[in-house]
């Protein structure tokens, strides 16, 4: 079973070389990202595994098909980049991983929220200058405070623990209520509900048609003044634009972004030697009270060691006639 892996870093080799069994697969690691033009280093490769950023349109799609590919097996939980009716219609199945770490996602939210709280970014700067002041820096207790939790499925839930732990009171809002956060104090609200009246508000529903660009010029206007918004789901949750104004007004009062609606073209590439040509994201990132990580809320060695070795039972799984973790067009 020939298997091409896309976008893939040093990091996918490492996990995916520790977790396949020998002669199982033939494993190729492809640093491009998939694309029209990139499409056709696939051929001859039944199986096709990309990451988060590919494109898996119906052209792209097309021409992999062309190229006797036969499966997409996903190494993401999202799948909203995949055309799925085109791979239906060409016959391609298409697998994912439903779920790796949830307390990776999870734990990278909390580290943008205290990051951000208490100006560990600015600090960190200033006294590697030796300014050892301290004005600026102020920042809040978390205990008490309220955080709106928008979906609650395996990271929302895992997140939602966490912030209890640090004696937050939980808004929730997600049509099925989680029984875990539910025992633990958590209330179940509307969407505007939750987004007045919450102090920190983090995102971790999946992108749907429904809910794309749910925070907008309208929703920022409805936070708290001064409220912290935290999204380490998919980046079309937020209309990026929007968040400009709500900062310079100072109504939204910090920022931790992990993912943004326009990063294919930018993460997880060097680009230190180029100029910004995305003009929203070069204004994003000259707040003080803004701090944006590049889709890395996903790596740690357990969850990469998960993703990998679910991908790879996953290609097993298809291989003798049983899929799993199939998803449908």
């Amino acid at each position: 079973m020939r298997t091409i892996l896309f976008s893939s870093q040093t990091y996918d080799q490492d996990s995916f070389t520790a977790a396949s069994q020998p002669d199982a697969n033939e494993l190729h690691f492809q640093p491009a990202r998939l694309t029209l033009d990139t499409a056709a280093l696939a051929h001859d490769y039944e199986v096709v595994c990309p990451f988060i950023n590919d494109d898996l349109s119906a052209p792209v799609l097309e021409q992999l098909a062309a190229g006797r590919t036969r499966l997409i097996a996903l190494r993401s939980a999202g799948y909203n980049h995949v055309d799925l009716p085109a791979a239906k219609r060409l016959g391609l199945s298409v697998v994912r991983v439903p779920a790796y770490s949830p307390h990776a996602v999870a734990e990278h939210a909390v580290a943008l929220i205290l990051a951000l709280n208490r100006r560990l970014h600015r600090a960190y700067n200033r006294t590697r200058e030796g300014d050892f002041t301290l004005h600026g820096l102020t920042g809040f207790d978390l205990v008490g405070k309220t955080v709106g939790v928008v979906g609650t499925g395996q990271i929302g839930a895992t997140f939602g623990k966490i912030m209890a732990g640090f004696g937050c009171k939980l808004l929730c809002f997600d049509p099925y209520p989680n029984a875990d956060l539910l025992a633990l104090g958590a209330q179940y609200v509307s969407l505007p509900e939750l987004l007045a009246g919450s102090h920190i508000i983090s995102l971790h529903c999946p992108l749907t048609a429904d809910n794309k660009h749910l925070i907008n010029s309208t929703s920022l206007a409805t936070l708290k003044h001064g409220a912290m918004l935290i999204n380490t789901g998919r980046g079309a949750l937020v209309n990026t634009p929007a968040l400009i104004d709500a900062l310079k007004s100072g109504q939204l009062g910090y920022l931790g972004l992990d993912v943004y609606e326009e990063e294919a073209q930018l993460f997880f590439e060097d680009r230190s030697d180029l100029p910004l040509q995305d003009d929203v994201l070069a204004r994003l990132l000259t707040f003080p009270n803004v701090i944006i990580t590049a889709h890395q809320a996903f790596l740690t060695r357990e969850a990469l060691s998960a993703i990998a070795g679910t991908t790879l039972n996953n290609i097993e799984a298809w291989k003798n006639g049983t899929p799993q973790n199939l998803i449908e067009g």
